[in-house]
């Protein structure tokens, strides 16, 4: 009987030294650290690896991730003209080191994690407002980097004080109120077609424009070609004229070198008009006297306008 109460308790022992000797021994992952306290009180910090403590005395107070974490979160502010904003946001924090007191600092802050978040949250909230307050409805969407900015200044110095670092802050959606979305929609619209219908006239001015220097152009460049086409014809004329003349000189010489009369001529001329009149005319009625009388007559009416047109010598 005493026997098997000494084995008993030799299997007891045993079993218990078994619990006591696992508990000697603590694992911790690569990116966690775990807190020691020993009856309570800030023992150590054990690191990522194979840990030793002492069982029963030293517990595991905290387990702590140096890895980035990320939380989204969801508000509204209200604008300078009492308009409401609505926000979605993405927060990338971490452990800003792994120094002994930053740990101490991430541990002990905070009772626990639903407090430190419900402070982050509150922070950045309160970070975007006080910045929206300040503005107008029509400039939130345009000033998104500036709230990032703004915020980012702010919740920098509220982190590291707690232990932590903050490693980005994104604006992932800004809307506003549905009567309000309608309205800018509206806006937009309106602003759309005023362009639109600027555009459309300056393109119209301008074709109306280019049409009107075109038909300028056009008229331009045809009375450039009458008015050579005219000078063309009249220096023809003139040198017609100016032959005219230079034959009936040369022929007049001719004569009068050979002793016959000037008359001879003009009564050379007087025949081929009459020549010519007869066979070149369409029905049209010109009476001429076509005796030697009315050619004499029409000679001398003909050259008595000549010595008119000529100029007096002086």
């Amino acid at each position: 009987m005493e026997g098997i109460v000494v084995l008993a308790f030799l299997m007891f022992c045993g079993f218990f030294g078994l619990i006591l000797l696992g508990g000697c021994f603590n694992i911790v992952g690569q990116g966690t650290v775990v807190v020691l306290t020993r009856f309570g009180k800030f023992a150590r910090v054990q690191r990522a690896g194979l840990n030793f403590k002492l069982p029963i005395i030293e517990s595991a107070a905290k387990r702590l991730s140096l890895q980035n974490q990320s939380v989204e979160l969801a508000f509204q502010a209200i604008t300078f003209d009492q308009a409401n904003v609505h926000f979605k946001a993405m927060l990338l924090y971490s452990v800003l080191n792994s120094e002994e007191d930053t740990i101490l600092n991430v541990a002990f802050k905070f009772v626990d994690e639903r407090s430190f978040m419900i402070a982050l949250t509150r922070s950045v909230e309160g970070s975007v407002r006080a910045f929206v307050a300040t503005k107008k409805q029509q400039d939130i969407l345009a000033l998104r980097r500036e709230i990032i900015d703004s915020v980012k200044d702010q919740l920098d110095h509220a982190l590291a004080s707690w232990g932590y670092h903050l490693i980005d802050l994104q604006m992932n959606d800004i809307g506003f109120d549905e009567e309000i979305s309608k309205s800018m929609a509206k806006v937009v619209a309106s602003s759309n077609l005023k362009a639109a219908a600027e555009n459309e006239g300056q393109a119209l001015l301008i074709t109306k424009t280019k049409g009107a220097e075109a038909e300028g152009n056009a008229i331009k460049i045809a009375a450039e070609a009458e008015r050579q086409a005219a000078q063309l014809r009249g220096q023809g004329i003139a040198l017609f004229r100016a032959e005219v003349a230079k034959g009936m000189t040369e022929a007049a010489q001719e004569m009068a070198k050979a002793d016959l009369d000037v008359s001879f001529i003009l009564f050379s001329m007087w025949t081929e008009s009459l020549k010519h009149f007869a066979e070149n005319g369409r029905g049209n009625v010109m009476f001429l006297d076509g005796s030697a009388d009315g050619m004499e007559k029409t000679m001398r009416q003909m050259m008595a306008m000549n010595k008119v047109s000529q100029p007096t010598p002086r």
